[in-house]
């Protein structure tokens, strides 16, 4: 029978870390959500699909992060899958800023989430449990609504923003 462990310091060096975990190479979103009429959003490269049925989400974030906090109060949020092209977003939404929207075509989501128009793909969810590791919130997700359009995702690998070459 499995017996969790508790945390501990890991025995490896976090630097060291990062630079093998680059090398997996990822999609990235802008995660998104609104609350009383202020919009968050944040760069975000931890996103998975865990469920067909019911289509559910997990999505990783730091905790520190005031989204993570307006999430779990509002319980939406949404996923903006960003395509080809989209680099210079995916900078824009990970550095602190007062208007991390300014210049972004958006429209609402039926849940009040601020969509990327011109997104890959957009995904609304509905939280379903928060659950604190170390320094991130993992969040589970129930899918609501999605939508898509043709084009190639956005990637990262080696802390550089890239495109994927199997088209």
């Amino acid at each position: 029978m499995f017996t969790p462990m508790q945390q501990t310091p890991s025995p490896i060096d976090p630097l060291a870390f990062r630079d093998v975990i680059s090398h997996l190479i990822t999609g990235v979103s802008i995660i998104s959500t609104e609350r009383g009429g202020e919009k968050f959003g944040v760069t975000a490269s931890s996103v998975t699909s865990l469920s067909l049925d019911p289509a559910s989400i997990l999505v990783c974030l730091n905790q520190r992060l005031t989204i993570a906090d307006v999430i779990s109060e509002t319980g939406v949020f949404a996923v903006n899958i960003l395509g080809k092209g989209h680099g210079a977003l995916a900078t824009q939404f990970s550095q602190s800023h007062e208007d991390k929207f300014r210049g972004t075509a958006l429209t609402t989501g039926d849940l009040g989430n601020p969509l990327l128009t011109d997104a890959l793909a957009n995904l609304e969810c509905r939280l379903i449990e928060r659950k604190d590791f170390a320094t991130h919130a993992i969040f589970i997700a129930q899918i609501e609504s999605a939508s898509h359009r043709d084009g190639s995702p956005l990637a990262y690998w080696r802390s550089t923003f890239g495109n994927f070459a199997g088209e």
